[in-house]
């Protein structure tokens, strides 16, 4: 398909389009409970029939069109991305794609030590593991399936041997995990990676956040600087979700904090989202996506592709997490494993 270059949008609250997130499944090994709790995702959940799924050409294609709009981040999600048969072609395609970005992906991990040098041999930069506990018991418990982190360790090991950039996200809920925190603070600072905590968020409708089950990352920092010499990272770059830190004696390794619910950070998100079966969404929290596979599959032009990204982009107003106090009710929301993370 012949590329269409055009200026790149802004929304109406002047945000540029910089951060493209594509799901490439809504299935995953895990059932964690703030993203897919096992009661509700079971054996008989009605996951996306694979004719509706886009195709990696499909993808690519999609792909193109927005880095023509000014996307500088391509990151691959799920579901466990992992689990998408071939996964290595598509990362082949994103890489070929013309221009200078970052090809990252976020994963669970259990399946990452398989495939990692394929997956850096395919263009891959980066990979975003999620690990929320080292404590085996604590690990099972939250993923769902009885699974151990020596599995997700293993991954990551077998990540940073192949050559590819590390970082660990992990999710911090009131009750659960967050005596974990300290401990994962450590194992990442001997393996010299930067490391996310992560506010538990009301992400979808089956999670059943509340509000009290918030750690706010400013506790965790306090805690951690129990610890460690954390100091700000100088220059933060625009439409970062995490407020980094690095260690004193070890500047290239880093601690952030993604504070959705206590420190919003809505005012300069520049992050779009691409479902597995081709629906456009502009906020994680969106109500709703924009049908653009149907366009696709109808034989649409790149420069009809292009204005119409453009013409969505330019009408968001996407501020959930500045607004979540202020709603009197609960609204509808994509689930995360569909949206992807």
């Amino acid at each position: 398909m012949r590329v269409f270059r055009m200026q790149s949008p802004s929304d109406t609250l002047s945000r540029p389009l910089r951060d493209l997130r594509i799901s490439v499944t809504d299935r995953c090994n895990f059932r964690c409970r703030y993203c897919m709790p096992a009661e509700v995702f079971g054996p008989g959940y009605a996951f996306l029939p694979k004719p509706e799924i886009l195709t990696h050409e499909e993808i690519a294609t999609l792909a193109a069109v927005f880095c023509t709009l000014g996307v500088e981040k391509l990151r691959i999600t799920g579901g466990e991305p992992l689990l998408r048969r071939g996964l290595h072609e598509l990362i082949e395609m994103l890489d070929a794609i013309p221009g200078e970005r970052d090809l990252a992906m976020t994963t669970n991990g259990v399946l990452l030590g398989r495939f990692a040098e394929d997956l850096v041999g395919a263009g891959l930069q980066r990979a975003t593991v999620s690990l929320d506990a080292l404590d085996a018991e604590t690990f099972a418990k939250m993923n769902g399936v009885g699974a151990t982190p020596d599995k997700v360790i293993r991954g990551i090991d077998a990540a940073l041997s192949a050559g590819l950039g590390v970082k660990i996200n992990c999710v911090v809920q009131k009750g659960v995990n967050e005596n974990e925190v300290s401990a994962l603070a450590e194992f990442a600072r001997s393996r010299r990676v930067a490391l996310r905590f992560i506010e538990f968020m009301d992400t979808g409708n089956t999670n059943r956040w509340k509000r009290d089950q918030v750690v706010p990352s400013a506790d965790l920092l306090a805690e951690l600087r129990r610890h460690y010499d954390l100091q700000p990272v100088a220059s933060p770059r625009v439409g970062e979700t995490a407020k980094r830190f690095h260690h004193a004696d070890l500047p290239d390794t880093e601690v952030g904090f993604i504070s959705s619910v206590t420190q919003p950070f809505c005012s300069d998100c520049n992050r779009a989202r691409l479902s597995a079966d081709g629906q456009i969404f502009t906020c994680l929290f969106a109500t709703k996506g924009h049908d653009i596979k149907t366009m696709l599959r109808d034989g649409a032009s790149a420069e009809e592709l292009t204005q119409k990204i453009a013409a969505l982009w330019g009408r968001r107003d996407d501020r959930y997490s500045e607004l979540r106090a202020g709603l009197a009710e609960p609204i509808e929301k994509p689930e995360m494993s569909y949206i992807g993370g």
